[in-house]
């Protein structure tokens, strides 16, 4: 269990490499807008990307029992 939770760490650190390597202007510009959202717009983008994995990672447990 522990070897996949580090593999699923790598691989997103990899995702979240890709876009600053590939276009760092947008990057920079998507962060900009990010940063004059409220605290509560932040923490729903949060919650909502939480229940989102969430939600996958239990599809994704079932389907690939």
């Amino acid at each position: 269990m522990t070897q996949n939770l580090l593999l699923a760490f790598a691989l997103m650190l990899v995702l979240e490499g890709v876009m600053p390597f590939a276009a760092p202007a947008v990057w920079r510009e998507a962060f900009r807008r990010l940063a004059q959202f409220s605290d509560g717009q932040i923490r729903f983008i949060g919650l909502f990307s939480m229940l989102l994995g969430l939600a996958l990672w239990m599809v994704l447990s079932l389907v690939f029992r």
